[in-house]
């Protein structure tokens, strides 16, 4: 775009996510004006979430993009392995889940974000603006309606949509008030390339303090260490051989294994914050996605939590916005559709994370799901398809 240069649509979406990317395509699709701001040049991002649920490929089946979707590079995970107490169990089994995709696929976040970004740009409504960053809004006699960009553009638009992450700028320029609930851990993530005699390993926790990750890459590693909130300093003033080898003591991999760990620099922490807005919007302004509610990366919902919300805010917003009648009462919908999940999601990832269990006494959760074999479906199904899911109701093409 030149400088200074001016749009209209009819949503403004700041933030190209999977929630921002997905919500812009939805409403193209559905005959409507989406502009999509990112500021960065490019969805190439390091130690992003990159579970793909079967919530998600289910509405991916419904848009009738399942098939070219899953012929991208992927692995899939039909079960979650830990290892808790020395002993190997099965903590999640998606066998059973009344959908067409009994998995869960990792993939890379950037190209599921270049496929939806792809896709939705085969419809004449969307516009994806890249190296764009949002820096106020417009207002009109008091109203928000539209956004001023870092570089000077302008986008007019009835509804401006924050779904800028976990720091939104759109939430914070809009004044939404937001409750922090805390966690007591963060995530180191790394990278370990594959050997020929490295162990056959499952997807998901590894460790008799479930506190090594394994994700795997196909031709790497991805592995993440949990340390307590706040003890980076600490560690690194340890050195990084002490890291590798208290890491050795729950990792499937030995100290020697971890030797590529050559500087601090090769690490990335992620700090895990548990948050939600007291309320979702304003006039003129909804915020979805991490934007609305930050998660923990337990069980890797956030990213199918987002698309959910794009998903519902599409069926809810689309014909208001049509019809130019779109009103605060509109955008509540939104947030009333969606708040039981998303506060009954954070409730089961703070008794997860729950600090107050010595960290040396005997986990009980072997035992229980040895006993009662159909948790594993249950915890299955939470996090598979979550506490709701949200079907496109726009599904014939508009061009």
């Amino acid at each position: 775009m030149e400088a200074s240069q001016a749009l209209t649509a009819e949503c403004c979406i700041v933030g190209g996510g999977p929630a921002g990317l997905m919500l812009g395509y939805l409403l193209a699709r559905a005959g409507l004006r989406a502009v999509v701001v990112e500021k960065h040049d490019d969805f190439l991002r390091d130690f992003r979430g990159d579970t793909i649920h079967p919530s998600t490929l289910e509405i991916m089946a419904q848009l009738g993009q399942l098939e070219s979707l899953l012929s991208l590079p992927h692995q899939r995970a039909e079960k979650l392995q830990a290892e808790v107490a020395g002993q190997e169990i099965t903590m999640a089994d998606f066998s059973r889940l009344p959908v067409r995709c009994r998995f869960i696929a990792f993939m890379p976040q950037w190209d599921f974000l270049n496929f939806i970004a792809a896709e939705a740009a085969k419809y004449p409504g969307f516009t994806l603006l890249q190296s764009t960053g949002f820096e106020d809004f417009i207002y009109n006699e008091g109203a928000i309606a539209g956004i001023k960009t870092v570089q000077g553009h302008t986008i007019h638009a009835p509804l401006v949509i924050g779904a800028d992450g976990r720091n939104s700028q759109v939430r914070t320029k809009a004044g939404l008030e937001s409750q922090a609930f805390g966690s007591p851990r963060d995530v180191l993530w790394f990278r370990l390339d594959k050997q020929p005699d490295d162990p056959a390993l499952g997807m998901g926790h590894k460790g008799p303090k479930q506190n090594f990750i394994v994700i795997d890459r196909g031709d790497y590693w991805q592995c993440g260490y949990t340390i307590q909130k706040g003890q980076l300093d600490a560690l690194k003033m340890a050195g990084l051989d002490a890291l590798k080898s208290t890491m050795a003591q729950s990792a499937p991999f030995s100290v020697a294994r971890m030797a590529q760990l050559e500087s601090w620099d090769q690490l990335k922490l992620l700090s895990i914050r548990i948050d939600r807005l007291k309320q979702w919007m304003k006039p003129g302004v909804l915020c979805i996605g991490d934007a609305a509610h930050a998660m923990s990366p337990i069980g890797g919902v956030g990213v199918n939590l987002a698309i959910q919300d794009a998903v519902a805010a599409a069926n809810l917003l689309t014909q208001p916005l049509r019809d130019g009648t779109l009103t605060l009462r509109d955008l509540q919908k939104v947030q009333q559709r969606r708040q039981f999940p998303t506060v009954a999601t954070q409730f089961l990832q703070m008794k997860m994370s729950s600090s107050k269990r010595p960290r040396t006494k005997p986990s009980k959760v072997p035992q229980i799901i040895s006993r009662y074999p159909f948790l594993r479906h249950l915890i299955g199904r939470l996090i598979g398809l979550g506490f709701r899911t949200e079907r496109p109701r726009y599904l014939h093409e508009v061009r």
